[in-house]
């Protein structure tokens, strides 16, 4: 039974891994097509070569920082208020926005805009993608820290409000560094899920406001190009990195 197991398991991750294996390979490989000629840096050199990429990783970087911040703050915030009020109808609402389609809520986010641009006459940019991707990470945010919530003891905040301390104070000084832990690793993950989305960023970018995944989707349309394999593999290792640190941060 254990061998069946440690087998089962071992294709399992073989599944989920190979193909990312393969391409990480790959985009080592002198030759363009998927014959392997030698070991090369050529493609990794291209990616940094490639104005078009910079500009979109930038654009992707800024994004996904903006995101993060003002979703981590606006979720930490909802989380410690649905926790002081147990409002549990409001905790379960989050889990609609993880479960609606990202195509529905890039439809509803351009529906949404366009109303709001009939009016201030504004367009399509790089403040659009942002507020979107506020609204679908502070779900994220909100989950993580509520988690971490469920495990912290209230008496701790009564007795420092009963030594005399605000509200605000017992917060700063008692709550926020217990909870620490689980903000680092959600506002990791809303850096992930900003800076990897790519259905409603093409619905509500504009022309000046296109983002890595967004380019690598143009050229991977357009045939093969192993600078993608180049890019794929530093997205893949860098956020790797990222999410084993967002789940030592999480446990700790």
């Amino acid at each position: 039974m254990k061998r069946a197991l440690a087998l089962y398991v071992a294709a399992l991750f073989l599944f989920l891994y190979l193909p990312l294996l393969i391409l990480i390979a790959f985009s080592f490989n002198a030759s363009r097509s998927s014959v392997w000629t030698g070991l090369s840096l050529h493609w990794y050199a291209q990616v940094f070569r490639d104005p078009q990429i910079m500009e979109a990783t930038g654009n992707s970087i800024v994004i996904a920082l903006l995101s993060a911040v003002l979703s981590t703050v606006i979720g930490t915030a909802a989380a410690y208020g649905v926790w002081k009020k147990r409002a549990r109808w409001f905790s379960s609402s989050l889990y609609l926005s993880l479960v609606t389609p990202e195509i529905v809520t890039g439809i509803s986010l351009l529906v949404f805009f366009q109303y709001i641009f009939h009016w201030t006459h504004w367009h399509l940019g790089l403040y659009t993608v942002v507020l979107a991707h506020v609204a679908f990470s502070i779900a994220y945010v909100a989950i993580v820290v509520a988690s971490r919530l469920r495990s912290f003891d209230p008496a701790l905040e009564e007795a420092a409000l009963d030594l005399g301390a605000t509200h605000w104070r017992a917060f700063r000084r008692v709550t926020l560094p217990f909870l620490w832990p689980g903000i680092l690793a959600a506002a990791l993950l809303a850096l992930i899920v900003s800076f990897d989305d790519y259905v409603i960023t093409s619905m509500v970018a504009g022309v000046d406001s296109e983002t890595l995944p967004m380019v690598i989707y143009a050229m991977a349309r357009r045939g093969v190009n192993p600078t993608l394999n180049a890019v794929s593999a530093l997205v893949v290792l860098l956020f790797g990195a990222l999410i084993l640190l967002s789940e030592r941060v999480r446990k700790a």
